[in-house]
């Protein structure tokens, strides 16, 4: 992700409209605020950070109940920064063979250091129906109004395109839509348990399932934190999550409870204190996981691919085909689409 400098578009004050506020969109706005572009970021939910979404509350760390390892080198951090005269304050852990922030997460990347220069530019509990790019100028209709746009940077998870929530007009093309409609969204499902013993290895990490329908990992949620709280961690997607989304919190207490002592010599329901869960699916502006591993790479690049030099999208799903679904990726697609922006409007 090279270096943006100061740009301008084809000698035109062009006015932006980026639908949603998760990663892509954040960063989205992010790009175009550094370049002095006027934008405006319409985000359904009342709050940003997509999945990103931690919790605050359960330990003395931040509980990262969507994205939580950082799938790239730390060198990321300044690449999404774009400003060499910002000191960055991040530390990390290794976890191989990823990273794990220590005492953060990616919310609070985003909190810290995207966030504060474009918040004022953030329009919460706006939900777009439509997006109209068939004249000269593109209409865009949501819960609080229509808006007027010469690009629009659409950064909403891709089940959201599935159901039809976003009418396109014109339609999309049939290729495009076949792919929005046949791509495999994974159910999503994370869940986290204190316990007053540790009795787990530091740092474990126990595989049930990885494979082609989905991932299941217990993980040690507290290795490398500075902390002294005993928390495992459940992080679930695709078929492994069909046991879990219909049940109750008191239900999954128990059969997760259940399945720690399998694994642990039935010492988890002896030292189990609380616990607390995410089941994405539930999520109004999400409603699920996210693209399976396993998607033909060729088939997310023309997910990512812009309409008629006026649509575009930027997010986890909507990248190069090299890598998707991280939140490096969805911060790199932003970085393409301002780019493909650029190059159309000049």
């Amino acid at each position: 992700m090279r270096r943006l400098g100061k740009i301008k578009m084809a000698n035109k004050a062009w006015t932006h409209i980026i639908i949603g506020a998760g990663a892509g969109g954040l960063s989205a706005g992010y790009l175009l605020n550094q370049l002095g572009i006027d934008f405006e970021i319409l985000e359904a939910s009342s709050e940003f950070g997509g999945r990103m979404k931690i919790n605050t509350e359960f330990a003395d760390f931040p509980i990262p109940l969507g994205a939580e390892w950082i799938e790239t080198n730390v060198e990321i951090f300044s690449e999404i920064l774009n400003d060499d005269s910002v000191q960055l304050d991040i530390k990390t852990i290794k976890d191989s063979p990823d990273y794990k922030f220590v005492n953060s997460s990616w919310f609070n990347f985003y909190d810290k250091y995207i966030v504060p220069s474009i918040s004022n530019k953030i329009v919460f509990n706006s939900v777009v129906s439509s997006i109209n790019y068939s004249g000269a100028n593109i209409r865009i209709s949501s819960s609080q109004g229509q808006k007027i746009a010469d690009k629009v940077i659409v950064c909403v998870p891709l089940k959201i395109l599935q159901a039809g929530d976003i009418a396109f007009i014109p339609s999309l093309s049939k290729d495009k839509q076949s792919i929005i409609k046949n791509a495999l969204i994974w159910d999503g499902f994370k869940a986290f348990f204190e316990f007053s013993k540790d009795f787990y290895d530091s740092g474990f990490e126990k595989i049930i399932e990885n494979s082609k329908a989905g991932q299941k990992i217990f993980y040690d949620a507290s290795f490398g934190q500075n902390s002294d709280k005993n928390i495992i961690g459940l992080f679930a997607v695709g078929n492994t999550v069909e046991k879990y989304k219909s049940l109750s919190k008191s239900n999954l207490k128990d059969v997760i409870l259940k399945e720690l002592d399998i694994l642990f010599l039935n010492q988890a329901t002896t030292y189990y204190k609380k616990h607390i869960i995410q089941n994405w699916n539930k999520e109004p502006f999400i409603r699920g996981g996210y693209l399976t591993d396993h998607m033909d790479w060729r088939e997310v690049r023309k997910l990512g691919e812009s309409i008629s030099s006026k649509v575009y999208f930027a997010g986890g799903e909507y990248t190069d085909g090299e890598n998707w679904v991280s939140v490096h990726a969805a911060a790199q697609s932003a970085k393409k689409a301002i780019d493909d922006i650029f190059i159309d409007s000049n």
